[in-house]
């Protein structure tokens, strides 16, 4: 069983930054690519950034120079800082966790008001 757990969502006016973390838990391995993707309304769910055990990513374009991701293998735990966050990166933000199959977070939500 693997778990997730988001944190750090919220309301930001455009042009302001956020960092989202994601704690794992469970029968999980260091080794596991780790990833975030999001949802916005009537949206259906797209990645963002994911992460490989040796630190190696891959970020979708729109959020290319924006957006970094990271891991600390130590904590379990995955990061997404935000910057120049614009009004159409509003979503659910989801972690995930793939291990022959994807586990989910339950999501966070961000608001960027314009």
């Amino acid at each position: 069983q693997v778990q997730l757990m988001e944190s750090g969502g919220g309301l930001v006016q455009a042009g302001g930054s956020l960092r989202l973390s994601c704690v794992a838990s469970g029968n999980i391995f260091s080794i596991n690519p780790m990833g975030w993707y999001r949802q916005a309304p009537g949206k259906q769910r797209e990645l963002v950034a994911t992460i490989n055990s040796l630190g190696s990513t891959n970020y979708a374009d729109f959020v290319k120079g924006r957006f970094t991701i990271s891991r600390d293998n130590a904590k379990n735990t995955v990061y997404l800082q935000m910057d120049s966050l614009k009004a159409e990166d509003t979503a659910v933000y989801y972690c995930s966790l793939n291990r022959g199959t994807t586990y989910w977070g339950q999501g966070t939500q961000v608001t960027v008001s314009s």
